[in-house]
């Protein structure tokens, strides 16, 4: 495939199936970290993003999600991840979107704490780590993204080509902001069908489920 992002800031290489690999190596690392908090038992460790979708396109950076009951103050964070390599991301500019808050998707309730989010990354690592709540709607939708990119190649690649558009678009752009941005286009236009087709899967588990309890 051609370099499509040759000179642009934002760099979309082809997919690298050490993205993965990394991703869990640094999960692993982020769990250690953080397994004496209270209730760490129920924390939810993801590899989320573009680089955990096989064969998408990405900029080579891993983004991990982390899920827990409630937020751990920012300090808190970073007193016990210091030996990670994760420190807290400031974000490139004054509203630059999921540094302390995620923007809420349209349809959902903008339940401010539920939409908190802590954010670190390791520039080093080439990683991003995302803090969100267990009842984060976000945190529910970037996995709801990666489960149905991950279904459906042809909208995958769809996906892509957007993504090597717009890193030409915004190649002189200071930072990823407004291409980010740019991106949630795409995501409004499939939300309908990913939701759709979420809940198509839930009823087909729940009718195999109740297939299974009559046969026992």
């Amino acid at each position: 495939m051609p370099d499509h992002s040759k000179g642009a800031t934002v760099m979309i290489l082809d997919y690298d199936p050490a993205w993965p690999v990394r991703a869990e190596r640094l999960l692993q690392i982020v769990r250690s970290a953080l397994r004496d908090s209270d209730n760490s038992d129920m924390f939810v460790y993801e590899h989320i993003g573009s680089t955990a979708v096989p064969g998408l396109a990405a900029k080579p950076i891993v983004d991990l999600q982390v899920c827990m009951p409630a937020l751990l103050p920012l300090d808190a964070l970073a007193v016990l991840l210091a030996h990670t390599g994760f420190v807290p991301a400031p974000g490139a500019r004054s509203d630059s979107p999921g540094v302390y808050r995620d923007i809420p998707r349209p349809g959902d309730e903008d339940h401010a704490e539920a939409h908190g989010k802590r954010l670190f990354h390791s520039p080093e690592q080439s990683a991003i780590l995302h803090i969100r709540r267990l009842d984060s709607p976000f945190a529910a939708f970037v996995v709801l993204v990666r489960d149905w990119l991950r279904a459906h190649p042809d909208e995958a690649r769809r996906y892509a080509e957007l993504k090597y558009e717009l890193a030409v678009q915004h190649a002189a752009d200071p930072d990823y902001d407004d291409y980010t941005r740019s991106k949630s286009l795409f995501f409004d236009e499939v939300e309908p069908r990913m939701r759709q087709w979420a809940t198509g899967k839930l009823t087909s588990s729940r009718t195999v489920n109740v297939a299974a309890q009559c046969r026992t």
